[in-house]
């Protein structure tokens, strides 16, 4: 499980455009936490300390701590909007918590052991199907990543979310069937060299049956 971070944070009166454009050239972030059937409340945050958050690529997975005049709200990001132009953070949502909250999230998935394929020794590439699984889990017990051991998969090879040792009351989103997060596929020339066989096979098929026919 992730450890939990401390996000500082001040309080914002809602204001105009130009309110927020003068906070943002002080290098601080517009944010708002709703949820819990509370009043939402707009604060900002520092620009430095939020991005360097968005930059470990788990920001969204994240469970924070923000401080707020002396309080703290426990909190997980919902949505962080960008400038289009020159692509910097100017707004983030977070979502509220409350105690024995159970959250949607997105957790990445990380593989181990490639050299302990069979598959992958013998030319086979990893195809990952999903980066992510969407996951049901408390807000205090969110898995910082999915682990998959490669150890003996074969060429061919599927790999089910049912192949992943999830943490206690931990489910996946997807119920109704055992989906696939990656496969052990032959690399791209062994799979075009079957395929050019193949059809050289099935011409060659053709190719007798048209003679025979003429034969006929």
């Amino acid at each position: 499980m992730a450890e939990t971070q401390t996000l500082k944070a001040e309080a914002r009166e809602k204001g105009s455009k130009g309110a927020v454009r003068s906070l943002r050239r002080e290098g601080r972030v517009p944010a708002v936490i709703y949820g819990e059937k509370k009043t939402p409340e707009l604060i900002h945050v520092g620009y430095k300390e939020v991005s360097a958050l968005y930059q470990t690529g788990t920001f969204m997975s994240h469970v924070l701590d923000v401080e707020i005049g002396g309080k703290t709200e426990r909190v997980i990001p919902r949505d962080v909007q960008f400038e289009p132009v020159r692509d910097f953070i100017i707004h983030v949502d977070f979502l509220r918590l409350g105690k024995n909250a159970t959250i949607v999230v997105d957790v990445p998935v990380h593989f181990h052991n490639h050299e302990a394929s069979p598959g992958i020794k013998a030319g086979g590439v990893l195809n990952i199907v999903r980066h992510e699984v969407e996951l049901n889990c408390p807000a205090d017990a969110i898995p910082e990543q999915l682990d998959i051991d490669l150890t003996g998969y074969q060429m061919g090879d599927s790999i089910h979310i049912s192949a992943v040792k999830l943490p206690s009351k931990v489910t996946p989103t997807i119920t109704d069937r055992d989906f696939t997060i990656a496969t052990i596929a032959a690399p791209a020339a062994v799979v075009s060299a079957d395929n050019e066989a193949k059809a050289e096979e099935k011409a060659e098929g053709k190719g007798e049956e048209e003679s025979s026919e003429k034969e006929g």
